[in-house]
């Protein structure tokens, strides 16, 4: 492949979430706290899972939130 080359997207996978977070509920909260403090986070914002795919991401963070059992679950098997 030539320098410069561009990649088919095929190849190209999207970066995993930062932060991953199993829960038990399908509406949770979010405001960026956690290792930092909740001063240097952001609004908080309310999320509910769709069961059919089991997680949802914040829209600030992208911090994950993964429905236990859910179908994203890796851990439930």
């Amino acid at each position: 492949m030539e320098a410069g080359a561009l990649l088919p997207r095929a190849s190209m996978k999207a970066p995993p979430p930062p932060e991953v977070i199993r829960v038990s509920t399908l509406q949770v909260a979010c405001d960026g706290s956690g290792e930092i403090a909740p001063d240097l986070g952001h609004p908080r914002v309310f999320l509910r899972i769709d069961e059919e795919i089991g997680f949802v991401e914040c829209g600030y963070c992208d911090r994950r939130f993964v429905l236990e059992g859910g179908p994203a679950d890796s851990k439930a098997a």
